[in-house]
């Protein structure tokens, strides 16, 4: 299950690394600091900075990243709410009554 923060995934830093989803923030930051010259050569996905992949095949990752969609999503999901909410609005503002005559 994608969601379960006890499964385990490895590590882009050193292969043999198996951490629990719920670690895997941490661990990454803890490894990049380790591996300097291995963090060189990777890139980080603009939609999950979890997806750490080599920087020659971050184009074709960003064309397939399953998270790519979750963002559009969210993005036209917004916008249509707005422009919703901006149709919906109608101005309940009223002048305060004014006793002044500027005529006099």
């Amino acid at each position: 299950d994608v969601l379960d923060p006890e499964r385990l995934i490895q590590c882009p830093y050193n292969k043999h690394h198996r951490i629990r989803a719920g670690r895997f923030p941490y661990h990454l930051v803890k490894c990049r600091k380790s591996y300097p010259e291995v963090a060189k050569e990777l890139a980080t996905c603009p939609f999950n900075a979890r997806h750490l992949v080599p920087q020659a095949d971050l184009s074709d990752h960003i064309m397939k990243c399953s998270d790519k969609g979750i963002l559009e999503q969210d993005i036209v999901n917004q916008s249509s709410g707005f422009q919703r909410e901006q149709m919906n609005t109608v101005s309940t503002w009223q002048a305060p009554p004014c006793e002044e005559d500027w005529e006099t």
